[in-house]
């Protein structure tokens, strides 16, 4: 474990790999407590937006002692950035979390003039923020994610051959229904908490429309935050009713696709919404 986080993320180790695209990663693997990879082979949850993330969703890797609902074996690697790049993650992830030809909605720019306003993001931050939009590149992020990262946590934490799960939030929500709706074979179920769907345009829904009536092998469960449909800021307000119809324009959704309501906002639903990952995809 780094000595960078010893006492911080118990059971947690901290790595930094390049990707075959030529960018750099952090990468934060927690395992279960006494966890022994000769012994135990346990799939893997990977977590996105580990800058942010990691500290909410890493300690719940005690779930899995939980006499009261306990949650199947997990060994949870949550990915973000690295030295210098991790003060710039809120724009990378624009990059890594969006599908490529994501349309950028006119809302989602009022929101990023609004943070200029109010003095919580400068003019140049803006630029870069909305210019890392214009080129994503979610399907160079999600193929580091299974065929460079993968294989690297399997060989050193001996994890199962199946079973693994995918869990993003906001723009990593979208990244799911991305990974959903194009890789899903690799994963056994994925959670898309509040997915970043702000434009009515979004690829998403052309790949759903792609797929006809054969829905993905994976189970998918999709959370929204209540103040994020009742609040008055239009970029959430969208984000809530177009995550609401992509579920509507599942052909069939049997038990595969389910969905959850959580009484929270944008910023602080995340922990409540991995929390409704667990218990409904990954419970014993």
């Amino acid at each position: 474990m780094s000595t960078m986080w010893q006492g911080c993320l118990p059971y947690t180790d901290y790595f930094e790999m390049r990707s075959s695209g030529g960018h750099d990663y952090g990468v934060w693997v927690t395992t279960p407590p006494n966890y022994d990879p000769a012994a135990a082979q346990a799939p893997v949850v990977y977590v996105l937006d580990g800058n942010w993330t990691v500290g909410m969703t890493a300690p719940l890797i005690v779930t899995q002692l939980d006499p009261m609902q306990s949650i199947r074996p997990y060994v949870q690697v949550s990915v973000g950035y690295a030295g210098e790049e991790a003060e710039h993650w809120e724009s990378l992830r624009n990059r890594d979390l969006v599908p490529p030809g994501e349309p950028i909605a006119k809302e989602y720019v009022d929101a990023v003039e609004m943070g200029i306003e109010t003095g919580t993001m400068t003019r140049e931050q803006a630029d870069v923020y909305l210019a890392e939009l214009g080129d994503s590149r979610g399907d160079m992020f999600l193929n580091f994610l299974t065929d460079d990262l993968h294989p690297r946590i399997e060989r050193d934490y001996g994890t199962a051959p199946s079973g693994h799960g995918l869990f993003g939030y906001s723009y990593g929500g979208l990244f799911s229904l991305y990974a959903w709706l194009t890789k899903s074979t690799f994963f056994e179920s994925i959670g898309a908490g509040s997915p970043g769907i702000i434009n009515g345009d979004s690829q998403v829904f052309a790949l759903l429309r792609a797929m006809g009536d054969t829905l993905p092998a994976a189970k998918l469960h999709v959370t929204f935050n209540d103040r994020e449909i009742l609040g008055d800021l239009a970029v959430y307000q969208n984000l809530a009713k177009n995550a609401a119809t992509f579920l509507h324009r599942i052909p069939s959704r049997s038990g595969s696709v389910t969905s959850a309501l959580m009484h929270e906002t944008h910023v602080t639903g995340l922990q409540a919404s991995f929390l409704s990952y667990l218990r409904t995809c990954r419970a014993q």
